[in-house]
């Protein structure tokens, strides 16, 4: 709203903004809101994530969207390609392929005794896995880790899986970025603290609730980006000209709190690069 006012949109004067938000457990509910939202007839919809964004295409090709944080638009099937969309959708990438193969390396930085590392994901949630656990599981090879799948269909599977990853030595965890990850993000660091394993993600509200590590981009950045893709379409522009971009702003966030509990002495040189430590 913030980055719309700047903008010169304003809720209630030249503006009327209507929200709904999908439940990440319930996937229909974000089909029957994007067609409630589709039913308006409004001038743009701004979408957050890949499901629901594909739940809006499903529902309307013509009403211009805006995605804020989707990881994969062409796999999706949104866009045609990202330097022109060639749709009635565009907008913003959360964060890039060779991402998977990254976070690998940061947590073999920090905990370098690791041999092998479980991705977690859902797979409901997370269509788009591949994007990066291709360049994870290469990563992985180099490394000489063992990269494991881990996908979870429910919360309640939560405990079981990362329990059993704890069960093998020198184990680790990735977790993927999904709308499920992100939604029980206190369930899985509470988890990973408890059965002890490193854990690696990607973004800095995991490590704020205390978890080891995250790489990525600023989320607030993707959306204040979205905001001016909004304007751009609301005075004329098409979504079909309007280039996907890429993040452009990452952040390394390190909790040496944590680290500490699990033993593990964060190299000098890491803390230096990171753009914040807890402590």
């Amino acid at each position: 709203m913030y980055e719309l006012r700047k903008l010169g949109w304003v809720d209630g004067r030249n503006l009327r903004i209507d929200t709904r938000w999908g439940i990440p457990a319930d996937p229909d509910s974000m089909h029957r809101f994007a067609r409630e939202l589709v039913a308006l007839q409004p001038d743009l919809i701004l979408s957050q994530s890949t499901p629901t964004t594909a739940a809006l295409l499903q529902e309307t090709r013509i009403i211009p969207i805006v995605f804020a944080i989707v990881a994969d638009p062409v796999g999706s099937g949104f866009v045609a390609s990202l330097a022109r969309p060639g749709g009635n959708a565009t907008g913003f990438v959360v964060t890039e392929s060779s991402l998977g193969g990254k976070w690998l390396e940061l947590l073999r930085e920090i905990a370098p005794r690791v041999t092998r590392v479980a991705a977690l994901f859902n797979p409901a949630m997370a269509p788009y896995a591949e994007y990066w656990l291709d360049s994870f599981k290469a990563a992985a090879a180099s490394f000489a880790v063992e990269a494991i799948r881990a996908p979870i269909h429910d919360s309640s599977e939560l405990e079981s899986i990362i329990a059993a990853q704890a069960r093998e030595p020198n184990s680790g965890l990735f977790v993927l970025p999904d709308a499920f990850t992100f939604a029980y993000r206190v369930e899985i660091v509470s988890l990973a603290a408890r059965y002890r394993l490193p854990a690696v993600y990607a973004f800095r509200f995991f490590t704020a609730l205390g978890g080891l590590l995250s790489y990525g981009n600023d989320l607030n950045d993707n959306f204040r980006r979205a905001a001016t893709y909004a304007d751009r379409i609301l005075k004329g522009e098409k979504p079909s000209e309007l280039p996907v971009q890429a993040p452009v702003k990452f952040q390394l966030v390190i909790n040496l709190k944590t680290a500490k509990t699990l033993g593990l002495d964060v190299p000098l040189q890491l803390q230096q690069l990171a753009d914040e430590v807890i402590e």
